[in-house]
């Protein structure tokens, strides 16, 4: 675990692995969960057992990932549907100035490389999200996404 920044009020499982250059703080890592190198997972995510976090991913707060979750590499989630780094009389916002809108992946889903996810959406159990793809909205349960925004391309 070279380089990595995890904060005292991170809760980790038993048996997970973490590679290099990861930043965490405020989260819960389920056990037996790998993250691989160059992610960060803000305050308030979950991450469930038995998970596998490829690197360069973005996890962010407001996002709960249940067990047995396949997460790609370079995967961002979104947690705020109208961003802005200043409000009207200029001054730059705060978290009192905003609501993160939770995100939720589902048991066995498998979420492809490059995947941008927005926020407010549940991408079902044992759902598959195609590489590139951007999830604009709820993905059933055991079906392929792929595409943007993201489309039904079949069920399991």
């Amino acid at each position: 675990m070279e380089y990595c920044i995890i904060r005292d009020d991170v809760k980790l499982g038993k048996d997970v692995k973490i590679f290099s250059f990861v930043n965490l703080y405020g989260c819960e890592i389920g056990d037996r969960t790998k993250i691989g190198a160059f992610v960060e997972i803000q305050k308030g995510v979950i991450v469930g057992k038995d998970c596998k976090i490829s690197s360069h991913t973005f996890i962010c707060e407001g996002v709960t990932i249940e067990d047995r979750v396949f997460i790609g590499h370079n995967v961002t989630f979104i947690n705020d549907k109208f961003p802005r780094s200043a409000n009207e009389d200029g001054s730059m916002q705060t978290e009192a100035d905003w609501a993160v809108v939770p995100t939720l992946i589902k048991e066995g889903a498998s979420v492809g490389s490059s995947t941008t996810v927005l926020c407010g959406v549940t991408i079902g159990r044992n759902a598959i999200v195609g590489a590139g793809a951007v999830v604009t909205r709820d993905v059933p349960d055991n079906a392929v996404v792929a595409g943007v925004p993201a489309r039904l391309i079949r069920n399991l």
